[in-house]
């Protein structure tokens, strides 16, 4: 079992980090290792990853989901089994970290690219990288789910309220 830790500080409310995490289907557009990712249910994902000809397609299970806070994920796929958890925390109003945890138990040929010094590592803080300039470039997010999960079961949730997107100026 490999077992890694990442943290970045993004520039947004941790309201609009955890809003556009939750937006997979948008992660093709700024991580460069995923191709393709599909929402198949609220708690079930396809992703499609990879770089150059060499590509790997698996579900993951999110497993816990808690609205500005964390989701935590299980890959369905023996081969490159790994378990993770993304944590947000307010660390002033508009700043956030953003911590990546991973767990992964590979087998076959992903544990020869995982044993490779710090090939994973400077991946997952790539991509993070990727993200931190995606969110902050756009300033708000793409979407937002905020729905709970626990223990891989959907909860129901209030829907959210619009937010008026145009500035709201005193008549006077």
């Amino acid at each position: 079992m490999y077992t890694l830790e990442e943290t970045v500080e993004v520039a947004v409310p941790v309201r609009t980090a955890y809003n556009q995490w939750t937006q997979f289907k948008s992660f093709p557009r700024f991580m460069s290792v995923v191709r393709k990712v599909e929402q198949l249910r609220p708690n079930l994902t396809l992703w499609v990853i990879g770089s150059g000809p060499l590509r790997h397609e698996f579900q993951a299970e999110i497993v816990e989901q808690v609205p500005d806070s964390l989701v935590a994920w299980r890959s369905l796929d023996r081969r490159s089994g790994h378990r993770g958890e993304v944590s947000f925390r307010a660390t002033a109003p508009d700043r956030t970290e953003v911590v990546v945890r991973m767990h992964i138990a590979p087998h076959g040929v992903t544990r020869l690219l995982i044993r490779a010094p710090g090939l994973t590592r400077r991946v997952v803080r790539a991509e993070l990288g990727h993200f931190k300039a995606f969110i902050e470039g756009l300033g708000q997010e793409g979407g937002a789910w905020r729905g709970v999960v626990r223990n891989g079961h959907v909860q129901p949730s209030e829907p959210e309220p619009p937010r008026s997107r145009v500035p709201h100026w005193p008549v006077g």
